[in-house]
């Protein structure tokens, strides 16, 4: 299943998508009840299948199984809207937390000089960052160094403490792809990389959420990034040097992990810092990222005036 977040009007749903028809997950479930003659229609489904996303994967197994039913029911009975009529948005809007892993990939540790890490590479970014799949990433005047990076991500479906890595993948609902777009200049003024990792609008993520049941082995997928159709990134998740498996368990022994947090796994060789010459993305670039099995993130970098001008502190 392919689960969605869809704009129509001013309104933001939980939704599925099937070729180029979006259900609406909630309401195509209450519609199911209510045919059975359910005499609680609305109110269960508000606890089963309710119209968030992250309301969604808060219910666990269940809450998808039900989900599916109400998928299998609409198409059934026509309940569905055309993709064209509506927006789409990010499939998790607001995580409660959204968890990078640098240099990941061996050939993205290499080019950028550093040795295999012995243990991950994490930092955060923050809800703000989110942009969804029809959305231009901003590109303003604080930074003249926007680099991209593609990244396979996936998402937690229940609360996690302490997993073994035999069990990592019964806490993950399902993956997704994240541009983790960076300002190197601002991520280089200082030992920290979060000023150059949270612009606004710097984690373009989608088009959807494919559940884990379509994609049994996470680690044997093709990843690519283009700009203006010129391939900058290629690579496997089979090269990743921290797997789903890993990053689970490592991370759930940190923090707990809630459902709807996301976890970027790292970007592969070719950013555009890391090349000779380097190369930034410019107003009018189209950035596209393809993940085998989940499929293609297209942006637009759109330059954007910067509304406050920050001044240096002066010490």
């Amino acid at each position: 299943m392919k689960i969605i977040n869809y704009r129509l009007g001013d309104a933001v749903r939980a939704g599925c998508i099937v070729e180029d028809k979006v259900i609406d997950l909630h309401q195509a479930y209450v519609a199911r009840l209510k045919a059975n003659g359910h005499p609680r229609a609305e109110q269960l489904a508000a606890a089963l299948v309710p119209a968030d996303t992250i309301g969604l994967l808060e219910g666990g197994e269940k809450s998808l199984e039900e989900a599916q039913k109400a998928v299998e029911f609409a198409l059934a009975h026509g309940l569905t809207i055309d993709r064209a009529h509506v927006k789409m948005e990010a499939p998790v809007l607001k995580p409660n937390k959204i968890i990078c892993v640098g240099h990941n990939y061996r050939e993205h540790i290499l080019e950028m000089k550093r040795e295999l890490p012995e243990y991950p590479v994490i930092f955060a970014k923050f809800s703000n960052t989110i942009i969804g799949p029809e959305d231009d990433i901003p590109l303003p005047p604080i930074t003249s160094q926007l680099d991209y990076e593609a990244e396979f991500a996936f998402v937690i479906g229940k609360r996690a403490r302490n997993v073994k890595q035999a069990d990592a993948l019964k806490y993950v609902a399902g993956y997704t792809i994240v541009n983790d777009v960076t300002a190197r200049d601002l991520q280089r003024r200082t030992i920290q990389w979060l000023q150059g990792k949270t612009l606004d609008g710097s984690a373009p993520m989608g088009p959807w959420l494919v559940t884990k049941d379509e994609i049994p082995n996470p680690h044997s997928l093709e990843i690519s990034l283009t700009v203006n159709g010129e391939e900058r990134q290629r690579s496997n998740t089979k090269n990743l040097v921290f797997n789903v498996h890993y990053l689970v368990e490592f991370l759930s022994h940190i923090m707990t992990l809630e459902p709807g947090d996301v976890i970027c796994t790292g970007t592969p060789g070719g950013v555009g810092v890391a090349r000779n010459p380097q190369v930034f993305l410019q107003h009018g670039d189209i950035v596209r990222i393809e993940v085998e099995n989940i499929g293609a993130l297209e942006n637009r970098v759109a330059a954007v005036p910067s509304p406050v001008e920050v001044e240096p502190s002066c010490r």
